[in-house]
């Protein structure tokens, strides 16, 4: 049944993306069906990709091919919570978790070996204010930089301090979500509610005019000059998709945007991407409807299914 449904969406989803030319393959992920993936990262070197879970605070690796699965990180270990964000540098994994808590939540960053699996560090924020790490960028310099999508707040570590610092606390830039930034440190870009805002790293400064209409996205990725993201917090699904949004030649200003996926019914809440050997890698069905984050509980489990991950041709 599952391989007949695996074909049909290859089907459907070759018929949505042929027109504009783009190479496309699609990729089942031998994992647990409940892990409900939030966060993906892949590595350079290895070609391993890393998966997170939301509902079992655990993190899984495989080939980029879908063979040789394994548990990088056991559930709980090293008191990680519901994953979120996560990206690589070098030789390490940074992931964040938070405890998804209606009243106070904790949240996590872990550094982690990916050669060895090993900790090399952690952070927590555990306070009377309600927050959320979401999402994550580091500097070429080792700062790192988070999003906190339940309030106006982007905070900073420069490692190897152990500080947590609000780096940014502005209603020009709230509930951001996704996070990236220049090849060259100057830029932040992070997609908040009002869209994607632009911030010089060195006076912590909004330098461009937000658009809306480039609000609801996810993951947001610095990839050749340009950005892309993946757009799904609209209720017109006509408006989600994977984007290009072009930058000018300065970096600091978006010119123009163009989906280069439309995101159809076969699309089950696509978050956060990783860039290989410039394709874009994500999983197409996280299945996060069928997972309630308050009771940490599958809604219905005959409906789980293997995760599909999608690699497309970066323009």
């Amino acid at each position: 049944m599952f391989k007949f449904k695996l074909t049909l969406i290859y089907l459907i989803v070759f018929l949505a993306i042929s027109c504009s030319g783009q190479k496309t393959e699609l990729i089942e992920l031998p994992f647990e069906h409940d892990l409900f993936p939030e966060g993906i990262a892949i590595d350079q070197k290895t070609k391993k990709v890393y998966l997170n879970s939301l509902k079992n605070k655990k993190i899984v690796n495989s080939a980029v091919d879908g063979s040789n699965p394994e548990n990088f990180l056991k559930t709980g270990e090293h008191n990680y919570l519901a994953g979120f964000g996560m990206t690589i540098k070098g030789d390490t994994l940074y992931a964040l978790g938070n405890s998804l808590t209606a009243r106070k939540n904790k949240s996590v960053l872990l550094l982690l070996q990916l050669s060895s699996g090993d900790l090399i560090d952690s952070y927590s924020l555990d306070n009377s204010d309600f927050h959320y790490w979401n999402d994550l960028a580091i500097s070429s310099t080792n700062e790192i930089f988070i999003t906190d999508s339940e309030s106006n707040k982007i905070y900073n570590i420069q490692r190897p301090s152990k500080n947590i610092n609000v780096y940014i606390d502005s209603t020009e830039i709230p509930n951001s979500n996704g996070i990236t930034i220049s090849d060259n440190d100057e830029y932040l870009y992070l997609a908040s509610a009002k869209g994607i805002c632009v911030v010089k790293t060195a006076s912590k400064k909004l330098i461009n005019k937000p658009n809306e209409e480039y609000s609801g996205i996810d993951g947001l990725k610095f990839y050749k000059g340009n950005l892309y993201g993946i757009v799904n917090g609209w209720r017109n699904q006509s408006k989600n998709g994977f984007y290009r949004f072009v930058l000018d030649r300065t970096e600091s200003e978006i010119i123009e945007r163009k989906k280069i996926i439309e995101f159809t019914e076969d699309f089950n809440t696509p978050t956060t991407f990783d860039v290989l050997n410039g394709y874009i890698y994500f999983v197409m069905n996280t299945q996060l409807n069928n997972f309630d984050e308050i009771t940490n509980k599958i809604v219905d489990v005959d409906r789980l299914e293997s995760y599909i991950m999608m690699k497309i041709k970066v323009e």
